[in-house]
């Protein structure tokens, strides 16, 4: 049992790394390089929340605000009061990890619709006050954003750098420190799904009555992976900050919170990597759809409504179960 688990992980690990290894022999201007990144970043921050969408079982329809507040921390720290960045991205996960922390207790008591809702007043509360406080965040005009500087390397899209011989662009190195950060984020979480905790965590889905019976503290819990799934998203939140140079409150807004939740749902709730395909996905819709402009949002709904009809569990978990029964049946007829 041992084995096949960490079978699974690494396969999954060595496959997600092949595939970051290899794209950019596909990639021919920095546009494709600046794509690749935000997909990471994306994919990186809905690992986290599938930690509590998709195995703990509870919704969040706010998490964009962690993003924003993520993004928004390291931008004013970096930009008006000069700190090092590395250190705002990592206080700034502090900050959100207790702040969700916090508002997480009295909110995870609530189950279903409450759930849902007190969530998404969440994000409002956030987005409001980025979006009122314009004397610190530059409201809804945003503000800029230093590039990242890493021990006095500053990482920028426009920039050359040596390294090992080689000269790489600012955007391949970009990619690759997103790339990284990816391949970490899966790792850690596949980790926690595989420990006691994620253990805990799939009873918690299952039945939170049944878990209690058994001795899981659900609320405990339940606020633990809140926790773990709000840092994520600061840290990616902080990251994006930097890469794109410039931030706006639409980055914690509530289109930004229902597309984090649906890159999960269309992926696979519960699968690693099928929510990072709906990463994949749903960042590279719209550039796909750009040119039928006015129709854009209309074929973007389409395309997600018949997913959701006929692929209900999301794209890989029915992808998977379709192969596997066409092998079973080959084996079948063969025997």
């Amino acid at each position: 049992m041992l084995k096949s688990l960490l079978h699974n992980r690494l396969s999954g690990l060595l496959l997600l790394a092949i595939v970051i290894f290899v794209l950019p022999v596909f990639f021919n201007n920095p546009f494709h390089y600046d794509m690749a990144t935000q997909i990471a970043i994306y994919a990186t921050t809905v690992v986290g929340l599938n930690l509590l969408v998709g195995f703990a079982g509870q919704i969040s329809l706010g998490h964009a605000g962690f993003f924003g507040v993520g993004a928004y921390f390291s931008a004013i720290m970096t930009g008006v009061y000069g700190w090092p960045p590395v250190i705002t991205l990592l206080l700034g996960a502090v900050l959100v990890g207790f702040l969700a922390f916090v508002v997480g207790r009295p909110i995870l008591r609530l189950k279903g619709y409450y759930l849902s809702m007190a969530t998404l007043a969440l994000g409002f509360i956030i987005a409001i006050i980025i979006n009122n406080e314009g004397w610190l965040t530059g409201g809804p005009d945003g503000m800029p954003v230093p590039s990242l500087s890493v021990f006095g390397w500053e990482l920028s899209t426009f920039s050359s750098y040596s390294f090992l011989g080689m000269t790489i662009s600012g955007s391949l190195a970009w990619y690759w420190l997103a790339g990284v950060l990816l391949l970490l984020g899966v790792w850690l979480a596949q980790n926690l799904i595989d420990s006691p905790i994620g253990r805990a965590l799939r009873s918690v889905h299952g039945s939170e009555v049944a878990a209690s019976v058994v001795g899981v503290d659900t609320a405990r819990f339940k606020n633990l992976v809140f926790v773990i799934s709000a840092v994520y998203a600061s840290l990616m939140g902080s990251l994006y900050a930097h890469f794109q140079g410039f931030i706006t409150p639409d980055i914690a807004g509530f289109m930004e919170s229902i597309i984090l939740v649906t890159m999960v749902v269309l992926g696979g709730m519960g699968s690693t990597i099928g929510v990072i395909l709906g990463a994949v996905l749903l960042t590279l819709l719209p550039q796909l759809l750009a040119d039928f402009h006015e129709y854009e949002m209309m074929m973007f709904g389409l395309i997600l409504m018949l997913t959701m009809i006929f692929m209900p569990k999301g794209l890989l978990p029915t992808t998977q179960r379709f192969i596997r029964s066409r092998l079973s049946k080959k084996k079948g007829e063969q025997a």
